[in-house]
């Protein structure tokens, strides 16, 4: 029930927000019957257009029904039709009491012999008077005058079951609010819902029929099923735009009880400007006592959203400011750490430049001092060779001998060096000559020999391996200083590049093979 008592709620959001809709159809019918009227010319025709008329004023503006029913009361008097008279003061008696003008009522009701009315006036009589009694109960709020308009309200119930038919619809509903009074609801609701179902939807009755079980279910403590009828009756009240709407202000009143105080406090708003339209004073003083609360409740409460609102903004703002704190400490962070890696890239690189140069420095190491420990033996041993032909020919006396074996040997053994040392050179360099000719331009560049050097690359070859000595380089080839210079300058007037750069570029030659 509670469920379906919220899409209930859905829809009547929806018929509010839509009630002008309903209420300028209403207008429309009133002005179809108003020119319809202009037509007339027979005093007859002219009452009973002004009958519907003042159905239509009924619930919504009282003072158009008024204006309607003294029109009426005016003809009928001219006419002399007592029974038109009666018609005329009953309804206006029942518009007096719906607006608050209880002293005219009963004025009325005080003029008019109870006994002298047809069977069918006396019931409306008895009604009026009914609706009368509840409005002045609710009116004054008084449980010292509410307990004896509640005595006469029921004394003119009694009055007009003894004028209903037992089986009739009307009857049954004022039994029920009679078994209401002494407590006995499930017999009251065994009565009233049939009534209620028996209905077509969206009429009068139909929302008369829910405004009678909402009221049973009030008074037995049942407010699930209360707003539940509340609320259907409020719907189609504002869909046939009806005025003179209770439901909607009951249901208000417990919606804010219930702690629903955004609907309780539209509900009560719109209750009021329909009040205001209507034009019922009574209704507007009743609404009067309930919405300062319902409002005063509303604003604290708009209030402390309002406070939470610019509480949230303040921790939001400062979260964000920790936020972008923190975004900009991990961005620097980011930047630290990026940079730290790049870094650390260029570091390893360098590392990893250096540990091939120290692999390079070692291999080298390792083959010349494999070479020169050979070429170290190599000579040790012909030195005892050169040392022991020496003394032979010193000692048979051929001096001669020993100029020429001079001679001849060092010449030999400086080019067997300089083969040895091309040959280890290039077992470590295979693409050496190429590289360096690439240095060259392509009409100076150098074709030497497979597995031998030159004497311009042998001086470059000396520099890769790192002696940059001039004096050691010309120690080595036996040349003097000035001719290593020399040729130095002879290679790098051929180069593609500037001279000073081209030692540089010889270093970096090739890789270990």
């Amino acid at each position: 029930m509670e469920r379906e008592t919220d899409s209930l709620l859905k829809v009547l959001d929806k018929v509010i927000s839509e009630r002008s809709h309903y209420t300028k159809i209403r207008e429309a019918k009133i002005m179809e019957l108003k020119q319809r009227k202009k037509q007339l010319e027979d005093i007859d025709d002219i009452i009973n257009i002004n009958r519907e008329i003042i159905d239509q004023y009924n619930s919504f503006i009282c003072d158009s029904a008024e204006f309607y029913i003294n029109e009426n009361l005016s003809l009928a008097n001219k006419l002399n039709k007592q029974d038109i008279i009666v018609e005329n003061l009953l309804r206006l008696s029942y518009i007096y009491s719906l607006s608050g003008l209880f002293l005219q009522a009963s004025e009325i009701f005080e003029s008019l012999d109870y006994e002298d009315l047809t069977d069918n006036n006396k019931v409306w009589y008895c009604w009026n008077y009914i609706r009368y009694f509840e409005n002045l109960i609710f009116y004054t709020a008084d449980i010292k005058y509410s307990q004896q308009y509640e005595k006469e309200k029921e004394a003119y119930r009694d009055k007009v079951m003894g004028l209903l038919y037992e089986e009739s619809e009307e009857y049954k509903k004022e039994l029920a609010h009679k078994l209401q009074q002494e407590g006995r609801f499930p017999e009251a609701e065994n009565l009233l819902l049939p009534v209620f179902y028996n209905q077509t939807p969206e009429t009068h009755d139909h929302a008369m029929a829910a405004m009678n079980l909402a009221k049973l279910y009030r008074q037995a403590g049942k407010k699930e099923l209360e707003n539940h009828y509340l609320t259907i009756a409020a719907i189609t009240d504002i869909e046939l735009a009806v005025k003179e709407n209770e439901a909607l202000l009951s249901l208000a009143v417990n919606l804010y009880e219930n702690g629903d105080i955004d609907r309780a406090y539209e509900y009560i708003r719109v209750a009021l400007d329909d009040a205001l339209f209507y034009n019922a004073r009574f209704k507007n003083s009743v609404i009067a006592r309930v919405q300062p609360i319902i409002e005063d409740t509303y604003l604290q409460k708009i209030y402390s959203q309002q406070k939470n609102l610019k509480n949230y903004s303040i921790i939001t703002s400062l979260f964000a400011l920790v936020l972008i704190i923190t975004l900009f400490y991990l961005y620097l962070q980011v930047k630290a750490v990026s940079k730290a890696r790049k870094e650390l890239r260029i570091m390893n690189e360098d590392l990893l430049q250096l540990n091939r140069k120290l692999d390079e420095a070692n291999t080298v190491k390792e083959h010349y001092i494999g070479y020169f420990m050979n070429q170290c033996s190599v000579y040790v041993n012909k030195l005892h060779k050169y040392r022991k032909n020496v003394n032979l020919n010193i000692k048979t006396g051929q001096i001669n001998n020993l100029f020429k074996l001079s001679t001849d040997e060092l010449e030999k053994d400086i080019s067997e060096l300089h083969t040895n040392f091309d040959k280890t050179f290039l077992a470590l360099y295979p693409d050496f000559v190429s590289e360096f000719n690439s240095l060259l331009r392509p009409d100076e560049q150098y074709s030497p020999e497979r597995g031998e050097l030159n004497n311009e690359l042998r001086i470059f070859a000396l520099i890769k391996l790192g002696i940059t000595d001039m004096k050691q380089i010309a120690d080595f080839l036996h040349y003097s200083v000035q001719t290593v210079y020399n040729y130095k300058s002879k290679v790098k007037g051929k180069a593609v590049i500037e001279s000073d750069q081209f030692e540089e570029m010889i270093i970096k030659i090739g890789s270990i093979s």
